[in-house]
C-alpha cells in the first residue's frame, strides 16, 4: 500500500502525469453522471426488482455499477464491448484472416479494435432489444403482471396505443445503444490522453461506485441485529486478507531460466547472457470467471423470461426446481461454477500461450533451457510447467469466486456478496495495472539518457 501511494505521489509531482490523472478522473466523473441519467418510459422501481434476483441481469447490474438496475442511459455499460472482445479474441484463433491481423503489429491491432467496436455495437443492439422485451413482459407482483413501460409518466399495463408502444421501444433501445457507444468513446479518450486502460478503468469505476451501498447494507445489517457486528467485522477482515492474497497471486510467477549461447561475429562476441521466461500464476486474469458466470447465469435468465424464478409462483414444479438449482447460492451452482472456472482457465491459457512457438523462438536465437535440448524437449518442458502453473492459477480463481457464496451459506444476510469475488479480482487487477503504468511512465520521464 505504501508503495502504491508513493507511486501516485511521484506521478502527481510531474506536471504532465498530473494532467493525465486529472483527465482520467474527469472522464470517470462523466461516466458516473451518465450512469444517473434516467431513460424515458421506464419504471425504475420495477427494474430494480427485476435485477435483484440471481440471474444474468444481476450480474450485469454489478458490472455496470448499478446503472442497469436504475434504468439509466449507461445501463449497458461496458459489457457489450467486453463480450465483443472475448468473441473476437476467440475467433482470432479459429479464423486465419483475423489471426494474420493480430500478427501485423500496430496496424493489425487497430483493425481488430475497429472490428471489435462494430461487434460491440451489434451486441449492444441485441442486448438492448432483449432487455426491452424483458421489461415489456414485466414482473409478477401481488396485483398481477406489472410492466416497466411508462407512457407520459403513467403506468399502462398493456393498454397503450400502438404509436406509444413503438415510440417507447425505439427510445429505450436507442438510449441504451447510444450509452454503450458513449462508453467505448470514453474508454478511447482515457487510452489516448489518460492513465491506464480505458475500458478497465470504467469497469473499475462502476464496481467501486457500489461500495457506499455495500457499506450502507452492512450498517443496516448491524442496526437490525447487534449480533451481526462481530460477523461483519470478521467479513471485513477476511476480505482484506483476500485483497492481500489476490495481490500476492497476481504478482506471483514461475521463472524458467534461459541461457543464450555465445557466438562470434567478426571481432565481436555476442550472446552468453542468462535470462528467464516469466509465467504468471494468474495469467488469464478474471476472464475464466466471466466465462463461467455468463454460462451459469444463462439457464436462469432464460427461465426468467418466462416468469420462472424458483419461488414456486409459476406452478411449473420441474422448471422451478431447475431455477433453484442454478441459483448463485445453491451448492450445485458453486460446484459446477468451480469446475467451469478451472476448465475455462485451461482453455484461455491454451489459446493465448503457445509452448511450441516459444521453443522455436528460443532455438532461432540460440537460446536454450539448461538441461533440455532445443526443439520438442524444450516445448514439452514449457508445456508441463505451464500445466502445473495453470492448475494453481485456476484453483486460486475458483477459491476467490466461490468464497462469497460459501459466506452466504454461513449467513444468508450476505447473499448479495455472491459476486464479490469477481468484483474483487477486477478492482485489484485494475489498480495494480494502473500503478504499473504510472511506474513505467515515471521511469521513462526521469531515466537518465546517454547524453546526461
Amino acid at each position: 500500500m505504501n508503495g502504491m501511494l508513493t507511486v501516485f505521489r511521484n506521478a502527481w509531482v510531474d506536471a504532465q502525469l498530473r494532467k493525465k490523472i486529472l483527465y482520467t478522473l474527469f472522464i470517470l466523473v462523466l461516466f458516473r453522471l451518465g450512469s444517473n441519467i434516467f431513460v424515458p418510459f421506464l419504471d425504475n422501481s420495477a427494474i430494480a426488482q427485476m435485477t435483484s434476483g440471481a440471474s444474468l441481469l444481476n450480474y450485469l447490474d454489478v458490472m455496470t455499477g448499478g446503472a442497469l438496475g436504475k434504468g439509466t442511459l449507461l445501463a449497458m455499460s461496458i459489457t457489450p464491448y467486453i463480450n465483443a472482445s472475448i468473441i473476437i479474441q476467440l475467433l482470432t484463433v479459429a479464423i486465419p484472416p483475423l489471426e494474420r491481423l493480430s500478427k501485423e503489429g500496430e496496424e493489425g491491432r487497430k483493425k481488430l479494435n475497429m472490428i471489435t467496436k462494430f461487434a460491440s455495437l451489434g451486441i449492444a443492439i441485441f442486448q438492448a432489444t432483449a432487455f426491452y422485451f424483458t421489461l415489456r413482459n414485466g414482473i409478477n407482483d401481488n396485483n398481477g403482471v406489472h410492466t416497466a413501460i411508462l407512457r407520459y409518466g403513467d403506468v399502462r399495463d398493456g393498454n397503450s396505443d400502438t404509436f406509444s408502444i413503438v415510440l417507447s421501444a425505439i427510445t429505450i433501445i436507442a438510449c441504451f445503444v447510444a450509452g454503450a457507444s458513449v462508453i467505448i468513446w470514453l474508454g478511447d479518450r482515457i487510452n489516448e490522453k489518460g492513465i491506464g486502460n480505458g475500458i478497465s478503468m470504467i469497469l473499475f469505476a462502476g464496481i467501486v461506485a457500489r461500495l457506499p451501498q455495500s457499506i450502507g447494507d452492512f450498517i443496516a445489517l448491524c442496526k437490525s441485529d447487534m449480533k451481526n457486528i462481530i460477523f461483519v467485522a470478521l467479513v471485513v477482515v477476511i476480505f482484506a486478507a483476500m485483497v492481500w492474497f489476490v495481490i500476492f497471486m497476481t504478482n506471483a510467477e514461475r521463472r524458467i531460466p534461459v541461457q543464450y549461447a555465445k557466438r562470434v561475429v567478426g571481432r565481436k562476441m555476442y550472446g552468453g547472457q542468462s535470462t528467464h521466461i516469466p509465467i504468471k500464476v494468474a495469467m488469464s486474469g478474471v476472464m475464466p470467471i466471466i466465462f463461467a458466470m455468463s454460462l451459469m447465469s444463462l439457464p436462469q435468465t432464460i427461465l426468467f423470461f418466462f416468469h420462472i424464478t424458483g419461488d414456486g409462483s409459476s406452478g411449473h414444479s420441474f422448471w422451478e426446481g431447475v431455477a433453484r438449482f442454478f441459483r448463485t447460492t445453491s451448492p450445485a451452482y458453486a460446484i459446477i461454477y468451480f469446475v467451469l472456472i478451472i476448465a475455462f482457465n485451461y482453455f484461455y491459457v491454451a489459446i493465448t500461450y503457445n509452448p511450441v512457438e516459444i521453443a522455436n523462438n528460443l532455438k532461432k536465437n540460440n537460446g536454450a533451457i539448461p538441461g533440455y535440448r532445443p526443439g520438442k524437449p524444450t516445448s514439452d518442458f514449457i508445456y508441463n510447467s505451464l500445466n502445473k502453473i495453470t492448475l494453481f492459477g485456476a484453483i486460486f480463481l475458483g477459491i476467490i469466486a466461490i468464497f462469497p457464496i460459501i459466506l452466504s451459506w454461513i449467513n444468508p444476510n450476505f447473499s448479495s456478496l455472491s459476486l464479490g469475488g469477481t468484483s474483487l479480482l477486477i478492482v485489484v487487477g485494475v489498480a495494480l495495472e494502473t500503478v504499473r503504468s504510472l511506474e513505467s511512465q515515471i521511469m521513462m520521464r526521469h531515466h537518465p539518457g546517454f547524453l546526461d
